[in-house]
């Protein structure tokens, strides 16, 4: 990783309802979007479902969740988070959604270290609602930036290309399309436009 960038990883037991620890993405993907918009004009800013956040189209942070457990039960969460602050990594640059940084971008470099305190600020609140008023206003705010709603996608779940309008993101957080065939919900998949 390049020197002046972020990588984070937040370890935590899940509390709420255990289907609730795969939405986290969105959690985390809310706290970047408005830890960002500190540093860089929000209207720059989109969410790609399930877990970037791009900067003028591209790829300027990421999210990864991994999970342990048994019996159906989250034991254990890691949100993995990396964070192009200072610069983009140059072995990507032919990325369908190549990464860029907030430095190249826009010209100033925010200090990681202060950039994590904000961003800590930011999951905490986003914790915070969904204890108290569960995942629909998460839902609603990740919405209201997300990349390409309403216009058609292609998401690639590893067994076949799904492509149609973006319609939303369901309760459950699945991408929902409406295809050629009828509105389809996807679990998991890269998603391309």
């Amino acid at each position: 990783m390049p020197e002046g960038n972020l990588a984070a990883t937040l370890l935590m037991r899940p509390s709420g309802v255990p289907g609730w620890a795969a939405l986290r993405s969105f959690l985390a993907a809310n706290a970047l979007y408005e830890t960002l918009s500190l540093h860089v004009d929000r209207t720059r800013l989109s969410l790609k479902w399930p877990n970037d956040v791009l900067l003028d189209g591209g790829k300027v942070a990421g999210i990864l969740l991994e999970s342990s457990g048994r019996n159906g039960q989250v034991d254990w969460l890691s949100i993995g988070i990396g964070v192009n602050v200072a610069a983009a990594p140059g072995a990507l640059r032919d990325a369908p959604f190549p990464p860029v940084s907030v430095a190249e971008q826009c010209g100033t470099t925010p200090e990681p270290e202060a950039f994590l305190r904000e961003l800590a600020g930011h999951y905490a609140t986003e914790e915070s609602i969904l204890e108290q008023l569960g995942f629909a206003p998460i839902r609603e705010k990740w919405l209201r930036s997300a990349a390409r709603l309403g216009e058609v996608i292609s998401a690639d779940t590893g067994s076949e290309v799904v492509t149609g309008r973006f319609e939303t993101v369901d309760e459950g957080g699945h991408l929902v399309l409406e295809t050629a065939h009828g509105r389809r919900l996807i679990a998991a998949a890269d998603v391309f436009f």
